[in-house]
């Protein structure tokens, strides 16, 4: 099957070790476990997918899996791409229809935030009908601390991305981010050395992104840590390590 060798063998210190250490430093499944993978159909969600595939036979602890991916309103182009991804890859998806692109678009302000959210929750309504108790979604390191900077210097708030945290609107919930230690580079050289091609975003409003002609506030944080990395290679585990390293002490007390 397409991928599982090679995340065996080459791709096992960058992309099996860290996943598999990441399960582990932050307790993301527990005996008896049902877990939903998300899918999106990007690089990131199907290699999440593979590696929970790859993981379960070999897991410490029992758990359920099942992989749930929802079509917000794909092209039917983009629809049999994740198809076909999903087969190649030997990944049973189980596929939902929504119309979350028809809805979003109609949003003139922040529609990529509304796109987001409900997806978020239709993953997570569609996850507790299939007995599920978790979701896992495809976020690496780097979107923690590219996540975690935008915050910070955009929205004027510390706040970063756990690596587990309990939903507030769905009683039971939970969601888990098992490749929060994979950095996205090697997510790219294991895509590029498989030669398989995964959607973007497949959003008409992000349509530019794959040749860079849509900029966005991420886009920009990922061009100054590429800078920050010029002058000091260990800047992106600085920052990482940092969220690990809070003083709470040393913040002030009282609003602004």
């Amino acid at each position: 099957m397409a991928g599982e060798e090679s995340l065996r063998t080459r791709f096992r210190a960058s992309l099996w070790d860290p996943f598999v250490r990441a399960i582990g430093r932050y307790g993301l499944i527990e005996a008896g476990d049902s877990v939903a993978v998300c899918v999106s159909g990007g690089k990131d969600s199907m290699l999440l997918a593979k590696l929970m595939q790859l993981y379960r036979p070999v897991s410490p602890v029992p758990f359920e899996l099942r992989f749930l991916s929802m079509d917000p309103g794909y092209s039917p182009a983009n629809r049999r791409q994740v198809e076909a991804n999903a087969a190649r890859l030997g990944i049973p998806l189980q596929i939902f229809g929504t119309d979350v692109f028809e809805v979003a678009n109609r949003q003139m302000k922040n529609p990529c935030f509304l796109c987001a959210k409900m997806r978020r929750g239709h993953l997570y309504s569609e996850a507790q009908k299939l007995g599920c108790n978790k979701i896992a979604l495809g976020h690496h390191f780097n979107d923690v601390i590219e996540t975690t900077l935008m915050a910070m210097l955009y929205g004027a708030q510390l706040q970063a991305m756990p690596p587990r945290l309990t939903a507030a609107n769905f009683e039971g919930m939970t969601l888990i981010r098992p490749l929060y230690l994979v950095r996205e580079d090697d997510i790219i050289a294991w895509r590029d050395a498989e030669a398989l091609t995964f959607l973007q975003c497949a959003c008409r409003l992000t349509e530019g992104t794959a040749d860079g002609s849509h900029d966005s506030k991420r886009a920009e944080v990922k061009r100054l840590i590429r800078r920050l990395r010029e002058e000091d290679p260990e800047v992106e585990r600085h920052i990482f390590d940092s969220l690990h390293r809070v003083d709470a002490g040393s913040f002030p007390q009282g609003g602004t």
